[in-house]
């Protein structure tokens, strides 16, 4: 039995978060099984990466080599301990970020050689990819925005990518949507700025006929 691996990938508050979750949610009320999982993160040692990558744990400057590397490294323990399992028993696997991350973050927003970046992703996700990977596609001023107002609800500050300059984060939304060009078969390109039920929908839209190839669910309720 084969699973059904699906990413959610996007600039800073683009809302993956919310829109992996939701359909994870949704396909556990149909009888899925449902793996979520982020990058990086995932695991005890990803989650110890995350700290590192996100939140300056070690307190200094990290080189652009060992952040890709990091990433990479997350994402190789992320692969073989979870991923991979729980797809050999069928399981929906929706990963929050995933391998196309690093390309548009590493390889376009820190001007690193992008096919090295996509050699490296092949190395460690053992030539894994997804079934499909919904881009969220949002402005960088309205996901900044979003991002502001969640801090202020949360009271916290901004992580270590959320620092970056708006210039970095364009440079990593056009990434994307080189990759979405790249890729169409597998690339599915959504405007986030809609309102929440109709990103969903059209989330909805992408997933529900691939579900056919996954067994142990029901047919979803008519609307």
């Amino acid at each position: 039995m084969s699973g059904l691996f699906i990413t959610f990938e996007g600039p800073e508050g683009s809302g993956k978060s919310t829109h992996s979750n939701e359909l994870a949610e949704r396909l556990r009320s149909m009888g899925y099984e449902v793996l979520k999982a982020r990058e990086p993160g995932g695991t005890p040692t990803g989650e110890a990466i995350r700290e590192i990558l996100q939140h300056d744990s070690v307190g200094e400057p990290i080189v652009r080599e060992t952040e890709i590397l990091l990433f990479a490294a997350s994402r190789a323990q992320l692969v073989q301990r979870v991923i991979k399992p729980a797809l050999a028993r069928g399981c929906v696997v929706i990963c929050d970020r995933f391998a196309d991350s690093t390309t548009a973050y590493q390889g376009y927003g820190r001007d690193f050689d992008v096919e090295r970046v996509l050699n490296l992703n092949e190395w460690a996700t053992d030539g894994l990819a997804p079934d499909a990977t919904l881009l969220m596609d949002l402005d960088v001023g309205i996901g900044f925005e979003r991002i502001h107002q969640r801090n202020l609800a949360l009271d916290q500050g901004e992580d270590r990518f959320e620092r970056e300059a708006r210039a970095f984060h364009e440079r990593v939304r056009q990434g994307y949507l080189v990759l979405a060009e790249r890729w169409p078969e597998r690339f599915h390109v959504i405007q986030s700025e809609a309102s929440v039920d109709a990103v969903s929908t059209e989330v909805w839209r992408v997933v529900e006929p691939l579900l056919s190839a996954v067994g142990g669910g029901r047919p979803a309720d008519e609307d």
